[in-house]
């Protein structure tokens, strides 16, 4: 489709649903520090856009750069300062649209310790009203420090969007156009100094720099930590590699507390992770991952928390690929992490891989865990109509160890079978813990949804497990998977490439 035609059709989903979209094509690009280094390219979802639907505003609000025009035009690039310190919010304007001009963070940061932060540094408050448009080009990227919060509360109606120069300049869809955003929080991880040998009770020193901005730290001893909300945002074109198996995500949570709020997020075509979670103990509902490149969801360093209505699909990925990567790395004592990381999972769809899909010599699955974590999976389907993708693998002696990870009214469809079997670490592993759990199916299931995560009439006939023992942040619920009936709607108006949106 031509930029053009994506000016076109996006404007008339606007007028629809009253999103400030739209973009047109050939509108000026501005560099920006470090642009053109970091891409790793490959192929996102539809097509389209988000930006302006008539003409740039005539200036930017004050506190912020002006950068010129674009997306041809109907756009003010409106830079946000590279510190933010104090309470700044970005205000929603038609025709306005904010850069991320290279690495904006949000505060400084202030440690590991919640009750005593350091001092000489500054924390800082990032407001974003609902409708607002950010932006970067590739290599840029936006962090919240510890003890700094972002507010992104945007509505159903008018979510909050977090996209590319690319993508407003009505570019072609593609993925790790800008970095990401990058979340780092004081709830405790596993990774803990060489001479740990057990989990302390206040793990002020427990803290990790991220893999791919050294610079960035995350981890400490507030379990309740709150660095904001996100809440009916949408993230596309994120994440880039830094260096070899170092990647910015779409979202990164690193430490995160459960004081935090995420709800109602999609990332779409991500090029690494969509989202990844290092350690933390925040908890996440109705998340919208699609079109990702390596996992859809993945965990390392001792996450605690929980996640509920989760659709999880990617087509074609170009990375060893899962829907879910549970793992638990970190410090370890006797085998086993010195925290142990324990999601929980309820009311999830993963679709791993089309039929047809090419992909490399690397393994697929729709789960694997590993690394000695622990994991309940309930009330959820992992499919797959491609040859080679089993459902479940599962690597590790410590991953089996008690207590084990669990499932409970989970239904498998795989063209490879539901389990890894051929894995010479833990062969049986999958099958045991899968018959070990009630009401789940190995073989013998059909998928039957709609738009491949609306419930048809094979998952309505499964009986669903109460999630709520397994966590009080899970909802009650009647039925297995993410949707449970076209009925159903929490996905509508705030997503992009689903039943009846607008093409991301």
């Amino acid at each position: 489709m031509t930029a053009l035609g994506k000016l076109r059709l996006l404007a008339l989903s606007v007028a629809a649903s009253g999103l400030l979209a739209a973009c047109g094509g050939g509108g000026s690009s501005i560099a920006s520090p470090g642009e053109g280094q970091f891409a790793t390219g490959g192929t996102g979802g539809g097509s389209g856009g988000s930006g302006g639907s008539g003409s740039a505003s005539a200036d930017c609000p004050t506190g912020f750069i002006n950068l010129g025009t674009i997306a041809n035009g109907t756009l003010r690039s409106c830079g946000i300062p590279r510190l933010v310190t104090g309470a700044l919010t970005l205000p929603y304007r038609p025709g306005t649209a904010y850069r991320i001009d290279g690495k904006v963070e949000v505060g400084q940061d202030l440690g590991p310790d919640a009750q005593n932060p350091r001092t000489g540094v500054s924390s800082g408050v990032l407001t974003i009203e609902p409708g607002v448009v950010v932006f970067g080009g590739i290599a840029e990227y936006l962090v919240v420090n510890r003890g700094s919060r972002m507010i992104a509360d945007g509505t159903a109606s008018r979510p909050i969007i977090f996209t590319s120069l690319n993508d407003l300049n009505g570019g072609p869809d593609l993925k790790g156009q800008w970095g990401g955003i990058v979340i780092a929080g004081r709830a405790p991880i596993n990774r803990c100094p060489p001479t740990t040998t057990t989990f302390p009770a206040n793990p002020v020193n427990c803290e990790y720099r991220f893999e791919a901005i050294q610079t960035i730290n995350w981890g400490g001893n507030a379990a309740n930590d709150n660095s904001g909300v996100l809440r009916y945002v949408q993230v596309k074109e994120a994440g880039y590699e830094v260096a070899p198996n170092e990647e910015l995500n779409g979202i990164t949570f690193g430490g995160v507390g459960n004081g935090t709020v995420v709800d109602f997020v999609q990332v779409h075509g991500g090029a690494d992770d969509a989202v990844e979670f290092f350690g933390g103990t925040v908890n996440v509902r109705r998340l919208v991952l699609t079109e990702w490149d390596d996992d859809g969801f993945d965990t390392d360093e001792g996450y605690t928390g929980s996640a509920q209505y989760i659709i999880n699909t990617s087509d074609r990925p170009s990375e060893e690929a899962r829907c879910f990567e549970i793992s638990g790395a970190g410090s370890t004592s006797g085998g086993l992490p010195l925290l142990r990381a324990h999601p929980k999972v309820s009311n999830f769809v993963c679709r791993l891989g089309l039929a047809n899909s090419t992909f490399d010599s690397r393994q697929h699955q729709g789960l694997v865990l590993n690394g000695g974590t622990r994991a309940d999976f309930l009330n959820g389907v992992i499919y797959s109509a491609h040859p080679s993708i089993p459902c479940i693998d599962v690597d590790g002696s410590s991953t089996m160890t008690e207590p084990r990870p669990t499932f409970a009214s989970v239904a498998l469809s795989c063209g490879a079978g539901p389990f890894r079997t051929t894995d010479n670490d833990q062969p049986t592993g999958p099958e045991t813990l899968f018959n070990a759990g009630q009401n789940n199916i190995a073989t013998g299931y059909t998928p039957t949804f709609s738009q491949g995560f609306i419930n048809g009439s094979n998952e309505s006939g499964r009986v669903a497990a109460n999630p709520i023992p397994v966590s009080s942040f899970f909802l009650a619920t009647t039925y297995i998977g993410a949707v449970s009936s076209l009925n159903d709607n929490w996905y509508v108006g705030w997503t992009c490439g689903l039943a009846g949106a607008a093409s991301c």
